[in-house]
């Protein structure tokens, strides 16, 4: 059992809410806080304090890990005035950023923390629910590498994978890069299942039929078989893939880089958004190409 390290956890999202639980689990010392706070019931009963705000939470913690939407969330969890968790960082505490933010955020998050005497992973996962069920997510860190070694431990709890990519901000560029690789197969996909329904095939037929080949990865043989099914029950929503695409796309005009197959992605899913299905799950992207 995990006792020395005390360990609070900012966000109880879909995400969030598993992997606190694994660390809690495996005998970490645990206080989470969540914007609404009666999603940590759950995590209470299993032995994890409640905090009020970020700032208490993080207040005597040697780490701090935060799970949130996007660069706003992000921003209010730990830089808001009275209630942000950067205030309440010890010195030689340790803040991860796991959420899908900005390298540019993170790299502003990272200045902060440091000035408050403490260090910053910026350290995205990729996975989904089944997979943080599961402890097996993969995170790619950016940032110092003896850091990391003080904390794999702790993110080996919830983990397949620890992959240390480079500086702070360099996890937050892969991330954006990881899932604009699979929007574009999810967007290919979905209008090949279009163009073979159309020209004799099943729907279910034609993803089982693509499975078979190796070209085709084991997630993206699912998602087709998820789109043959309508299953379009939440696992990633359109509405974070979209801002997913969009923060990519920012970083790349910044950087100049030309991605023209991560921008017709996009506005495949901005348009399952103004269908209405921004909350659905990506696999509801085969409704505009289906």
């Amino acid at each position: 059992m995990q006792t020395m390290q005390h360990i609070a956890f900012l966000g109880l999202g879909a995400m969030g809410a598993r992997m606190a639980a694994h660390l809690v689990k495996a005998g970490y010392a645990v206080t989470v806080w969540n914007r609404d706070p009666a999603k940590a019931a759950p995590l209470q009963h299993s032995g994890a304090a409640l905090a009020a705000t970020p700032r208490e939470a993080a207040q005597g913690a040697d780490i701090v890990i935060s799970m949130v939407t996007d660069d706003t969330a992000a921003r209010n969890v730990w830089m808001d005035a009275q209630t942000g968790a950067a205030a309440g960082l010890q010195p030689g505490a340790v803040a991860i950023e796991c959420s899908t933010v900005t390298p540019g955020w993170v790299r502003q998050l990272a200045d902060e923390v440091l000035r408050r005497g403490a260090q910053l992973l910026d350290a995205p996962v990729v996975g989904s629910r089944p997979q943080a069920d599961a402890a097996q997510l993969i995170f790619m860190v950016g940032g110092d590498g003896p850091t990391l070694a003080q904390v794999r431990p702790v993110l080996s709890t919830l983990a397949a994978k620890v992959l240390h990519v480079g500086e702070v901000g360099q996890g937050a560029v892969l991330k954006l890069a990881v899932n604009a690789l699979f929007a574009e197969q999810l967007h290919s996909v979905a209008e090949l299942l279009g163009f073979l329904t159309r020209n004799g095939f099943a729907a279910d037929q034609a993803a089982d039929l693509l499975a078979e080949f190796p070209i085709v990865a084991a997630p993206i043989a699912g998602a087709a078989r998820m789109m043959a099914a309508g299953n379009t029950a939440p696992l990633f929503t359109i509405d974070l893939i979209e801002k997913d695409l969009r923060y990519l796309l920012e970083v790349a005009q910044a950087s100049g880089a030309e991605l023209p197959g991560a921008t017709a992605a996009r506005t495949a899913f901005q348009r399952a958004q103004r269908m209405g299905l921004g909350v659905s799950n990506v696999t509801a992207v085969a409704a505009v190409l289906g």
